[in-house]
């Protein structure tokens, strides 16, 4: 698994920190949450016995990581020059294969948690990709209306805005809703980088709330909308299908998953902080990590 709240500290935390902190961060908040919705180990967690939904991560995963970014990004404080200085990617061809990539991988990942191959595995790979698409083209025109100009950048995050948010509702909701929850999630995962970001001026490196958190928020929230019984029989309707309690279960599980991660989070990075130290030194991070943490550059020019 890869942790997306690693993205939000890049650049400036000591790898023995970072090392340690996924250590600690897997045990105490990813295999709780994990266990409250998917009742691991033969049990039933207290979200799953309530009802809530949560077909392959939305809140283990997304919601969980998306906070603990948002924590640790507070508690780390910004990179050195955030703010005042351009900070844009080194390489945009390789962060559109490194989405490609992930794109490839997510359908393993969402239909993948079908647990067989069959009917209910086709129609989580194809909201899956629906989903994709559909918040990928979003997002580039609201940023064309915003920006006045559209970016591949843009696109590529709208994508992965779009798979997050369909992980939870995946194997619950049709290819129509599934359009509906890219759309959305094209939208508000923009705004939530675009703007909301800036207002509160956190450096999330890699936007790792504002695209997980929010979209993970919003697909967890949109699977209490648009689930029916009609996609999978072991699951429930939604709101739209006649049952708004299932859309009360799903906020009390996107509320109690974000609050307990941003808490035990803060705990966590706090007691690294005052033992081994968080943040490498201000020589550290102008010379960067590469060579100040490993000795060695990813380019020799």
């Amino acid at each position: 698994m890869v942790w997306p709240e690693w993205g939000a500290f890049a650049e400036r935390v000591k790898f023995s920190a970072f090392l340690v902190f996924t250590l600690l961060w897997a045990t105490f908040v990813y295999d709780p949450i994990a266990h409250w919705v998917w009742g691991l180990s033969g049990g039933k967690g207290w979200l799953n016995e309530r009802g809530a939904l949560d077909f392959a991560g939305g809140t283990v995963v997304h919601i969980s990581s998306g906070v603990s970014a948002l924590a640790a990004a507070l508690i780390i404080g910004k990179r050195k020059g955030y703010g005042t200085e351009s900070m844009p990617p080194h390489n945009v061809p390789m962060v559109v294969l490194g989405a490609a990539l992930l794109w490839f991988g997510w359908f393993g990942f969402n239909a993948g948690s079908a647990l067989s191959s069959g009917g209910l595995a086709t129609s989580a790979f194809v909201a899956t990709n629906t989903a994709c698409a559909t918040a990928a083209f979003t997002w580039a025109i609201v940023e064309w209306a915003h920006r006045g100009k559209p970016t591949v950048l843009g696109a590529v995050s709208g994508a992965v805005a779009g798979l997050v948010a369909i992980t939870p509702a995946a194997g619950f909701v049709g290819p129509m809703s599934s359009i509906l929850i890219g759309l959305m999630a094209g939208v508000v995962c923009y705004f939530a980088v675009s703007v909301i970001k800036g207002k509160l001026g956190y450096d999330d490196s890699l936007d790792a709330f504002g695209i997980h958190g929010v979209g993970g928020t919003l697909g967890a929230l949109a699977t209490g909308l648009f689930a029916s019984k009609l996609v999978n029989s072991a699951g429930n309707d939604g709101l739209f299908f006649g049952n708004p309690s299932l859309l009360v279960n799903q906020a009390i599980a996107v509320v109690a998953t974000a609050v307990y991660a941003f808490v035990v989070t803060a705990i966590l990075l706090k007691i690294l902080d005052a033992t081994i130290g968080l943040r490498v030194s201000k020589e550290d991070e102008v010379t960067g990590l590469d060579l100040s943490q490993h000795g060695e550059s990813g380019y020799t020019l």
